[in-house]
């Protein structure tokens, strides 16, 4: 799998540990092609490390989306995470530091979104979540 054209892109379920695994080596090998600095390489892999497992943890599986996107003097990844769990209930709450439905630290949707340029999430309960991360480097 490549990512060579802009706008193809590349589907990669997401409804174990071996999915999520898979989707940091898929997004790590996406970032390279694309020339992303290891520093920005390691925050793209990381905030994908995170909403993968949020969606295979809270979301009950889904699928993450990569799509190489250009824009003037810019060249960026984008990563969408789709499930059709239960939702968030309160997206404005799971955002602040601290907040958790579970054992963790509260640091998974707040902390990717420090990781990436661009953060988008949209989420209604019983609808499920997509959660779109984009991060870019000058051409």
């Amino acid at each position: 799998m490549t990512i060579a054209d802009v706008g193809a892109e590349l589907t990669l379920p997401l409804q174990g540990d071996q999915d999520i695994a898979g989707s940091r080596q898929l997004v790590r090998r996406l970032s390279q092609e694309l020339g992303f600095t290891l520093v920005e390489q390691t925050k793209l892999v990381t905030a994908t490390s995170e909403l993968a497992r949020n969606t295979v943890k809270y979301g009950g599986g889904g699928e993450m989306r990569a799509e190489r996107i250009v824009r003037p003097h810019q060249v960026g990844l984008k990563v969408t995470f789709v499930d059709q769990g239960p939702g968030i209930p309160d997206v404005e709450q799971a955002m602040v530091d601290g907040w958790t439905t579970g054992a963790g630290l509260g640091l998974g949707l707040s902390g990717a979104k420090r990781l990436v340029n661009e953060f988008e999430i949209e989420s209604r309960p019983g609808e499920g979540t997509r959660v779109t991360i984009t991060r870019w480097r000058a051409a």
